[in-house]
């Protein structure tokens, strides 16, 4: 793919602030299969989500509950056809889209580089078994390996294993994969069901993208770059997120 092509293709990118471990939502070595540095894109609105008017929910006899992120129905299944991405997740991404576009419109984070962070981390919640559930969960537990300085990053419990289920290290949770620390900074509630959880893909999704949205606004494509490789830090990682993300603008078009 030529530079000036993919620059256009590849909406979505985002930036991330904190390079240390502890600030990182992934901290893992990544075995991926990308081998080069594909130039990402500028955000933009080609195959962008739309919201639904309404959420179909009654409110005694006063009508129906407006909910401004909801992404549209037809959209959805008409993205998750040409791009495989269930419905369900898709679903996650799309609202974090319109939410974040809405509270930082300068950031312009997009769904399809938060869907390729989600299909890179988890294969979008249903990774080694597990099946994403109507609700947002995926069951078995989505769990990164202990951080435990030997093939991957240190990182000593930080949340009494309340998330990860380790009282002697930390490990990455869900399918947007955060590290315990990250969440208690980032924590999000985008289902409004009063629980921030990164267990919840619509929560998780949130999170994921005002984290991104940490640094400022994209205007590159050396800050996706730099934006990505601080999520995880391989080049072969940013190959593989500009190449899926590419992929899933180019089929959402």
């Amino acid at each position: 793919m030529t530079r000036d092509r993919a620059f256009l293709v590849a909406i979505g990118a985002v930036t991330l602030g904190l390079a240390v471990l502890t600030g990182l939502i992934v901290a893992v070595a990544y075995a991926g299969q990308g081998d080069t540095l594909p130039p990402p894109a500028r955000t933009g609105p080609v195959g962008g989500p739309t919201a639904a008017a309404t959420v179909g929910r009654a409110q005694g006899q006063s009508g129906v509950v407006a909910d401004p992120y909801r992404p549209d129905d037809a959209w959805l299944a008409r993205t998750s056809a040409a791009t495989s991405i269930p419905v369900r997740a898709l679903s996650a991404y799309a609202r974090a889209h319109l939410q974040v576009a809405a509270e930082q419109p300068d950031c312009k984070v997009a769904w399809n580089t938060i869907a390729a962070l989600g299909g890179i981390e988890s294969a979008h919640g249903s990774i080694h078994g597990s099946v994403l559930g109507t609700d947002g969960y995926p069951r078995p537990a989505i769990r990164g390996p202990a951080l435990d300085g030997g093939a991957f990053g240190s990182v000593h419990d930080t949340d009494g294993g309340s998330l990860d289920g380790d009282t002697r290290w930390d490990r990455a949770v869900g399918p947007l994969q955060f590290i315990p620390s990250t969440w208690e900074t980032w924590a999000a509630d985008a289902n409004g069901d009063g629980i921030a959880d990164p267990n919840q893909i619509d929560d998780a999704a949130l999170a994921a993208g005002r984290y991104l949205c940490h640094s400022g606004e994209l205007d590159s494509p050396e800050a996706w770059r730099q934006a990505v490789f601080s999520y995880n830090h391989s080049d072969a990682y940013v190959a593989d997120i500009a190449q899926l993300a590419n992929t899933y603008a180019e089929r959402a078009h």
